[in-house]
């Protein structure tokens, strides 16, 4: 089991491939948020934390499954305001806000499963998935540091 400590790998990794900002580790153009991958991948997130969260015993409806949900779904909506903020500084704030969440689901994950909340099973779905999404972010974020190129001259 690749461990909560794996969903934030890559950040800095001088030898990872860096997609350009535009392009966001697809082909297709990106007009929105919704075309990001890393959105898509927290949004899928989001969803297996709510699934998984519905065994939990009803006492903690509002412990441990509201604060797994919170988190969750702010990764995808952290993602999507940054996007719709005016400057680069502003949308890396806000995915550096995206990327702590992911490691607010990690924490809360091992916590759930050495309370016997969760099931190894569902635990490693739930980590496979932050893992996926952290990657993705942190390229993303790698990418948007990087030097902007000066307009080509006439």
């Amino acid at each position: 089991m690749s461990g909560a400590g794996d969903w934030g790998a890559g950040v800095g990794d001088a030898t990872e491939e860096v997609a350009e900002p535009n392009e966001a580790y697809t082909s297709r153009p990106v007009t929105s948020f919704r075309d990001l991958d890393v959105w898509t991948d927290g949004i899928s997130l989001a969803e297996i934390v709510y699934q998984a969260t519905r065994t939990f015993p009803s006492d903690e409806r509002f412990g441990l499954t509201s604060q797994m949900r919170r988190a969750a779904v702010s990764v995808s909506s952290n993602i999507a305001e940054g996007w719709g903020r005016r400057s680069r500084a502003d949308y890396l704030r806000f995915l550096h806000i995206a990327r702590g969440s992911l490691f607010e689901v990690a924490t809360q994950v091992e916590i759930a499963r050495r309370v016997g909340l969760l099931t190894p099973d569902l635990a490693e779905q739930i980590e496979r998935q932050g893992t996926t999404c952290g990657r993705c972010l942190n390229r993303l974020i790698t990418s948007l540091r990087r030097p902007q190129s000066p307009p080509p001259s006439p």
